[in-house]
């Protein structure tokens, strides 16, 4: 992907897009249908499940940020006051996007289809190269061997 498309779209816009390409995969390949969309309760738990996991993991993210007293605009992370490594953030490098990511999987429980579930892994190397690694970058030259440090020891994702 081009580079001038880093930190162009936001993380949340990116989310949208896929979560309306997954919608659009279930509507146009019925024959990948696993069960019906919103099946039984076990669907709705599941979905809702992992959808509200999602939120809990990026909400302890944020919660991690705004007690360091440091941005959180993912398209300035260059701004970034303080490295933040504790909490959520000792489990995994993108509690947010790991979030979407769940979120996305809730949304693909409740479609039912099988073609929805291969947006996801377009999602993670969507988001990893037009955002993931540009912050990486940018916190890098930011705070150097402590973020390298911080990144050998705690996963991008999980």
């Amino acid at each position: 992907m081009p580079r001038w498309l880093e930190h162009r779209i936001p993380p949340p816009v990116i989310d949208l897009a896929f979560a309306t390409l997954m919608w659009w995969l279930a509507r146009a390949l019925p024959q990948a249908r696993l069960w019906p969309r919103g099946g039984g309760w076990l669907v709705w738990v599941a979905a809702i499940a992992l959808a509200l996991a999602g939120a809990l993991i990026a909400l302890a993210g944020v919660r991690e940020f705004a007690r360091a007293r440091t941005t959180i605009n993912p398209l300035a992370p260059e701004r970034a006051s303080r490295m933040v490594s504790s909490g959520i953030f000792s489990r995994t490098r993108n509690p947010m996007y790991l979030g979407m990511l769940l979120a996305l999987a809730g949304w693909a429980v409740w479609l039912g289809n099988a073609a929805a579930w291969l947006a996801l892994p377009l999602f993670v190397a969507v988001l990893t190269v037009l955002q993931i690694r540009p912050e990486e970058r940018a916190l890098r030259q930011r705070f150097g061997a402590q973020f390298d440090h911080y990144a050998a020891r705690v996963r991008r994702w999980l």
